[in-house]
């Protein structure tokens, strides 16, 4: 009897060298059906996800298509198997046309040579007729948004799918309205009949769309459960093992009141066209949060301070001493520490070493001339990752080989490395699984306790209500004001970030 299963996965498993990703897992798509595939960073999302496109051959399990067993040996294979993927960074050639990027490789011939008539009428047919994208398929991709690259991107992929589309973070970039639009396509699709694969960090996102959800932890599967069955704190506990108490990501702030000593203030600091004037004082084992729109200035304050900009106005002391001149290099001789938002960018070192990574800050603390003997950096990479528990076989594994929140974790190791006095984490826990977003919320709340002073930044409102003493909230690069104790809820910070607030500094209006 006929299966009424797309696409099934049964008993998969796959190791690499020192790590087994994933254990006899199961995975089954309906057509007609979007589920999202749930899972901290390193349950094996990603493992599973090249297993289906033949990326990574697996090392046992069977793989069905419509009932015939098949084999995924290449993503050749996988695409003449009807299944396709979209990856969170579009995989496309900004330099040539929508239309050349839609066919590239599949071009249709007509007495020998290209047909560019038919390429361009039938990538207009995909994008008005399956995707609803109206645009110029003969102009340069690059000149269009992330949004319509990612469109782009998926149109590809449809074209050459036989009833698989895989769409990996497809929406980490892109805003609320282009995640809408996204939607929109992925409800057309699926009243297609095409079955999808949707991996997502964002929970909200991901009870918006999905039908079903599959939960993978530490490369075992969990279960398959119906989205609207599953309780958000359910859908948390499975992802990360355990109960979560509901006082886990609250902040008490009845709480000691926070140390009055000084660590740094800020007098009409700004810098032209980045950030207009504003004034800051952050205590010692403060956690003082920046909320606002993005393009409101919460990175810009943060560089602004480490030094990585420098203001053309104001003035900044640490402690009593003026600053004249800060920079990144004396920023860390000072006791300030920076995690930047693009952790992949600004952060991480691909072609180091975990422990390589670790002790790179304390390596520019102490100079060049001063090395660290091996021995200690050992010592030290150890102790950091057994106190963050960052999931490796080695310290000696590159980081790029480890999940985005281990990645996360090695960056902050790095800074606590150097006995930090002030840590700025820009958007520390962006992509990265719940389970992780919790141990560093809590490991946020410890170090404050330890005397650390923090600057947080995020873009999730309820995230910087549950860790911080007090928030700075910002709009078209100004501060509009502050919120402390009872006054930090969600609902008084949006109304700040969208209206402003009776407590604007006038100066800035």
């Amino acid at each position: 009897m006929s299966s009424d299963y797309l696409l099934k996965a049964e008993g998969v498993s796959k190791a690499f060298p020192g790590v087994q990703a994933l254990t006899k897992v199961n995975f089954k798509l309906r057509r007609g059906e979007i589920h999202s595939l749930m899972g901290e960073n390193g349950a094996g999302k990603s493992t599973i996800i090249k297993v289906l496109t033949g990326v990574h051959r697996k090392d046992e399990g069977r793989f069905f298509l419509e009932d015939k067993e098949i084999e995924l040996t290449s993503p050749q294979s996988a695409q003449e198997a009807g299944i396709s993927t979209v990856y969170q960074e579009v995989n496309l050639c900004e330099n040539l046309s929508v239309a050349e990027n839609i066919f590239i490789g599949r071009e249709p011939m007509k007495n020998g040579q290209i047909n560019w008539k038919e390429i361009i009428k039938r990538s207009e047919e995909i994008l008005s007729e399956r995707l609803d994208i109206h645009i110029d398929v003969t102009k340069i991709l690059s000149s269009y948004s992330t949004a319509i690259q990612q469109m782009v991107a998926i149109a590809r992929a449809v074209d050459i799918s036989k009833g698989v589309l895989i769409l990996d973070e497809p929406t980490s970039s892109l805003d609320k309205n282009e995640v809408q639009q996204l939607f929109r396509v992925m409800r057309n699709l699926k009243e297609e009949g095409m079955g999808i694969i949707f991996v997502s960090h964002f929970l909200e996102q991901v009870y918006e769309i999905s039908d079903k959800i599959t939960v993978l932890r530490n490369g075992h599967f969990i279960g398959e459960y119906e989205t609207e069955k599953l309780s958000r704190t359910e859908l948390v506990s499975k992802m990360i093992g355990r109960e979560w108490g509901a006082d886990s990501n609250q902040k008490n702030h009845q709480k000691t009141p926070v140390n009055e000593e000084l660590f740094l203030k800020g007098m009409d600091l700004g810098r032209r066209g980045m950030i207009n004037p504003f004034d800051l004082e952050m205590h010692k084992g403060e956690v003082l949060g920046l909320a606002g729109l993005l393009g409101s200035g919460r990175t810009e304050i943060a560089k602004l301070i480490f030094g990585i900009d420098k203001a053309d106005q104001g003035v900044l002391y640490i402690g009593n001493e003026k600053i004249r001149s800060m920079n990144p290099r004396t920023a860390i001789t000072k006791g300030l520490s920076f995690c930047p938002e693009d952790r992949k960018v600004e952060g991480i070192v691909n072609d180091l070493t975990i422990r390589e990574n670790i002790i790179l800050g304390l390596q520019t603390k102490r100079g060049l001339f001063h090395y660290i003997p091996m021995k200690e950096q050992k010592k030290i990479a150890q102790k950091y990752i057994d106190l963050l528990r960052i999931k490796t076989p080695s310290m000696e594994q590159r980081i790029d080989n480890l999940s985005g929140g281990n990645q996360q974790k090695v960056i902050l190791a790095r800074w606590l490395a150097t006995d930090p006095k002030l840590l700025i984490l820009d958007e520390p826990t962006r992509g990265i699984d719940v389970g992780s977003k919790m141990e560093i919320r809590k490991l946020i709340l410890e170090l404050a306790a330890e005397g650390i002073t923090i600057l947080f930044i995020s873009a999730e409102l309820e995230e910087t209500v549950a860790c911080c003493d007090r928030i700075i909230v910002l709009r078209d690069r100004n501060k509009i004001g502050e919120l402390q104790g009872d006054e930090m809820v969600e609902s008084k910070i949006m109304d700040m970030m969208a209206e402003g607030d009776d407590g604007v500094e006038a100066r800035h209006a």
